[in-house]
């Protein structure tokens, strides 16, 4: 029986000629011209002025919130529903996060939620624009001007989505992405930053590179450390990016064919997409909390892979010291289950996926 997982990584023939071709060049491996043209490559895609390669994601956020300057105990709010890397982030950063709750319309940062908890230690937000979907990023703005405090927006799961006609992670002081092998495109590992500031991509370019402002000149002007990236990751990046439009098509009519066979289903919950400006990264659902487990067993049964959302962060160890009202995350977390989603997947392998669970509800009691 064919199995269907949730998510693979699509790599083929393309990536394999780069890489020969780039090997038989006799290219040094490490962060050069290839990094910068891939650079070069997704700052134009998200109409940033500037972009830097990062080792991954989650150094992303750590470089970008070290750009910033805080200082130890300033307090960062993110929502308690997202990937932990968006919180452990501020922690590697000396900061300390403040969990806030999330709208249950797009499962992002509830501004007025995050609006009870800002003291005089509160310096800023990062804001993860979930699965693609965000508020009007307008208010957000306003809301952070309001309250002067900094925005970085946590873009990870957004390639190629917008607000406004504008790409998500160009309305923070800085944006970043994830370029892991879940992710619409990717490069193995992977992270990138954008930010329309001088100043601070040149500050980018130095934390990455052990905090000296010219690569290869042994001068230190800044703490910094080695979080560059690769060239041989940055020929996968190009092949991946030139996909890219094609991909976001595809993730769109997915999300229209899953809509379609599911939406009737009265027990099966999809969650409000603007596929004008959103290509979801993942189909995601919501079910029953008492169904979930179940139907992920049988669909497992099945050979179909589908996986839990992430938990609320506030009920995992290292962040369970953290106290509040999270009921909207809880129940998110409790209730969201991701599809197959993978953009090679054809359209009998989602009609299947659909029949299967179809015929899990009109068999379970």
């Amino acid at each position: 029986m064919k199995r269907i997982n949730q998510m693979e990584p699509w790599l083929g023939i393309k990536e394999k000629e780069a890489i020969l071709k780039y090997l038989d060049s006799g290219g040094w491996l490490t962060e050069y011209k290839k990094t910068e043209e891939f650079e070069e490559n997704f700052k134009s895609f998200t109409g940033s002025k500037y972009a830097s390669a990062i080792t991954n994601g989650t150094l992303s956020l750590v470089v970008a919130l070290l750009c910033l300057d805080l200082h130890p105990n300033d307090e960062i709010l993110v929502p308690d529903y997202t990937m932990i890397a968006s919180v452990n982030s501020i922690k590697l950063a000396g900061g300390q996060p403040i969990l806030v709750d999330i709208d249950p319309e797009n499962l992002c940062l509830d501004l007025n939620m995050a609006e009870k908890k800002i003291n005089e230690r509160t310096k800023g937000i990062i804001y993860v624009s979930n699965n693609g979907r965000c508020h009007n990023m307008n208010k957000i703005i306003q809301f952070a001007s309001q309250n002067d405090l900094f925005i970085i927006e946590d873009a990870s799961q957004s390639l190629g989505c917008y607000n406004n006609n504008k790409h998500l992670g160009t309305f923070g002081t800085l944006g970043t992405f994830s370029l892991s092998p879940t992710k619409i495109i990717t490069t193995g590992q992977g992270g990138m930053i954008i930010t329309d500031n001088y100043e601070i991509y040149k500050k980018i370019e130095m934390i990455k590179d052990y905090g000296r402002p010219k690569s290869g000149i042994d001068y230190y002007e800044i703490l910094g450390y080695n979080f560059k990236f690769t060239d041989l990751q940055a020929v996968i990046g190009l092949e991946q990016m030139k996909k890219l439009p094609w991909r976001l098509k595809r993730k769109k009519k997915m999300y229209k064919f899953y809509k379609d066979e599911l939406e009737n289903l009265k027990k099966v919950q999809l969650i409000n997409t603007n596929l004008k400006e959103t290509s979801p990264w993942f189909i995601d659902i919501l079910v029953n909390k008492k169904d979930r487990n179940s139907l992920i067993e049988f669909m497992k049964k099945e050979n179909i892979e589908i996986r839990p959302f992430y938990p609320a962060i506030h009920t995992q160890p290292p962040y369970k010291y953290i106290k509040g009202s999270f009921d909207n995350s809880l129940e998110i977390s409790e209730r969201g289950v991701w599809l197959p989603s993978s953009t090679f997947l054809k359209n009998e392998d989602i009609q299947l996926v659909c029949n299967k669970i179809k015929k899990f509800y009109e068999n379970y009691r």
